[in-house]
């Protein structure tokens, strides 16, 4: 039923970038959804690193971290089943950076996007800054992408306005300012929070903001956020080409 929640966590030169900022995600995500006797950090560091040493696994390792509320004595929907405490799962796979797909991505390979009609969810409905596993939505919308020969879904909250890709964030950039959507109806990634504190230190104007679809078509450059992929240039979306596709700013961030 999706009764879990997660972290991409990415691994380069004997290093995971971020790891204590996905930890407090993953905590703070298990504390929302009431799971009982959470690991402490240094419980899932120590699992983590036993993980990537048995492995020999220093670079180039992007791992999922998913913590379940645990096994069940009967089936059932009510938490009051899952007895024993919650269940954590450390899978790591040497990977380069990919999109959803699996595919390499590149800051130099910009991305073909498509508006997906699976709308992102409200926190009326299911906050999305709970990290949870219940993606459904996220995976329709990649199935459209699919289907359309795209790389990524570009999906809209329920007014219309942008939420994110269904695996990122995204961002544009029109007359030198850095934009992204408010995250509202999208997950405040870790990887977006760096983007934006980056731009500031370059000297980068950045605003959160509702964003159009009109405002995506006739933008300067877009790109992409994630742990898995970094940061991905986007090329076009809806047949509507980026007056830049690999811009001067998404070259600098």
């Amino acid at each position: 039923g999706g009764d879990a929640v997660w972290e991409g966590l990415r691994v380069e030169e004997g290093a995971v970038l971020e790891l204590e900022a996905h930890l407090d995600r993953l905590r703070d995500s298990a504390k929302a959804l009431m799971f009982d006797r959470v690991p402490s950090h240094d419980h899932i560091k120590g699992a983590l690193w036993e993980t990537l040493e048995a492995n020999g696994m220093r670079d180039q390792v992007h791992v999922r971290l998913t913590l379940t509320r645990g096994a069940k004595v009967t089936s059932g929907m009510s938490p009051t089943v899952n007895q024993s405490g919650p269940c954590l799962i450390v899978l790591a796979e040497w990977k380069s950076v990919t999109d959803s797909s699996g595919k390499p991505v590149s800051p130099l390979k910009p991305q073909r996007l498509i508006t997906s009609a699976i709308r992102r969810n409200t926190c009326s409905c299911l906050d999305s800054k709970i990290h949870h596993n219940n993606l459904l939505n996220n995976i329709l919308a990649k199935i459209q992408a699919n289907m359309a020969g795209a790389d990524e879904a570009l999906m809209l909250d329920i007014n219309g306005f942008v939420s994110e890709t269904n695996a990122t964030n995204f961002f544009l950039v029109k007359g030198g300012v850095v934009i992204t959507p408010h995250a509202d109806s999208c997950l405040p990634g870790i990887t977006r929070g760096v983007v934006l504190e980056i731009a500031k230190e370059l000297g980068v104007e950045t605003q959160e903001k509702n964003v159009s679809l009109t405002e995506v078509y006739t933008a300067d450059e877009a790109f992409t956020t994630g742990t898995m992929g970094g940061l991905v240039p986007v090329a076009e979306v809806d047949g509507r080409k980026m007056n830049r596709s690999l811009g001067e700013i998404t070259l600098r961030l």
